[in-house]
């Protein structure tokens, strides 16, 4: 049965620790308010995804030694653990700077185990002719988690200040550790653990996947960094319209999207999401009203929704259990690769030439995903 009672469990989880993470996407504003500039919004949020992309080798290698659900205890500990932390900094940017951002590192490390158990755990979960329709009606759960996390942490935000923002994270990441822990291990260790992350990578399919991930990664840096500092400098309004919009875009792809590419292979998707993707990224330097950013989050979202559960899809298809975790690894590992470089990247684009050429260059670094693209292998995928 795809949709068993562990599903659902791990999807609430996902949902809650996703929704934690993305109460982050306004960690910005908090930068900025402590005398920050564009560049050190790159930098602080630039660190976290460094840390996630530099440890995914041997936290892919941790879930296919320890098994999925014990490695995700561990990430949601540390999910829980690291927003608190953030209450005792009074002068972020100051003295503590360095300190500041060893916390992002450490958060960073928790949220790539996380992301990385968790699909796993699914994978495992669901049967390969359903794997495109399973991870993307999974991935719905995070996708809400995305909408749900500046919602709460904007209204919180306006009420408590930034320390509900970071009791807001760090209660999220609870629910999330409470949700998981009476499931059952979904993989036991074999007498193999098969090829490295490394000896993977250096495969034709994963390096693509690799490569497309980074790049997915950047445009995702663009929009969980550079939204919330562009909807306030333009007075649009609520900043997670956005978000709300963006998520939507995604369920609905993935509705209707997962079933279309477990029919006709992810590599006939794979195009649309990253067209949509980068033109939304295009749309967002045009937004000077509420309507218009809510049309740019859907179409990005859109994008989402085609590119997560394929790109994921494509990584584990017909891999044994016991590399699925480096599997996953090199997919969200590549996100998180891509998000550091995009962050940092574009943190200071912004800082020197403003938050117009911030998003036209990061869809522009999105759309070369076409020509990379091409580079995939030529078999065809088998129609299930």
């Amino acid at each position: 049965m795809i949709y068993s009672p562990s599903f659902w469990a791990m999807a609430l989880a996902n949902l809650a620790h996703t929704a934690s993470f993305t109460a982050f996407f306004l960690l910005p504003l908090y930068i900025l308010a402590h005398g920050g500039s564009q560049g050190d919004v790159g930098l602080i949020m630039g660190a976290f995804a460094l840390a996630s992309a530099v440890f995914r080798p041997w936290i892919s290698e941790m879930i296919d030694r320890i098994g999925r659900k014990h490695s995700y205890t561990i990430g949601t500990l540390i999910m829980v653990i690291i927003p608190l932390i953030h209450l005792a900094f009074s002068d972020p940017l100051g003295k503590a700077y360095p300190l500041f951002l060893l916390i992002r590192v450490i958060h960073g490390i928790g949220m790539a185990i996380c992301f990385t158990a968790v699909f796993t755990f699914i994978a495992d979960l669901i049967p390969q002719n359903r794997l495109n329709e399973g991870i993307g009606i999974f991935g719905i759960s995070g996708l809400i988690g995305v909408a749900l996390g500046p919602l709460l942490t904007e209204v919180v935000l306006n009420r408590a200040g930034f320390s509900g923002l970071f009791l807001t994270a760090s209660g999220l990441s609870m629910i999330a550790l409470v949700a998981h822990l009476p499931l059952k291990e979904s993989f036991h260790q074999t007498t193999s653990n098969g090829p490295s992350f490394f000896e993977l990578l250096k495969k034709g399919k994963f390096l693509v996947v690799g490569m497309l991930s980074a790049l997915f990664g950047t445009g995702i840096a663009a929009i969980g960094n550079f939204v919330a500092p562009l909807a306030e400098e333009r007075s649009l309004g609520l900043i997670s319209a956005f978000y709300i919009s963006y998520s939507a875009g995604a369920i609905a792809t993935r509705i209707v999207g997962g079933r279309l590419a477990d029919r006709y292979g992810e590599n006939r998707i794979l195009p649309y999401g990253i067209g949509f993707f980068a033109a939304g990224l295009l749309l967002l330097p045009f937004t000077h009203s509420l309507s218009f950013l809510v049309l740019t989050g859907t179409c990005a979202g859109v994008g989402h929704g085609f590119l997560f559960p394929s790109l994921n899809t494509l990584a584990v298809r017909n891999e044994p259990v016991e590399i699925r975790g480096k599997a996953t690894g090199i997919f969200t590992g590549g996100i998180d690769a891509g998000s550091f470089a995009g962050s940092l990247i574009l943190g200071y684009i912004g800082q020197w030439f403003g938050l117009n050429v911030l998003f036209v260059f990061a869809g522009l670094v999105m759309a070369t995903g076409l020509f990379v693209f091409g580079f995939r292998s030529r078999r065809p995928e088998p129609i299930l």
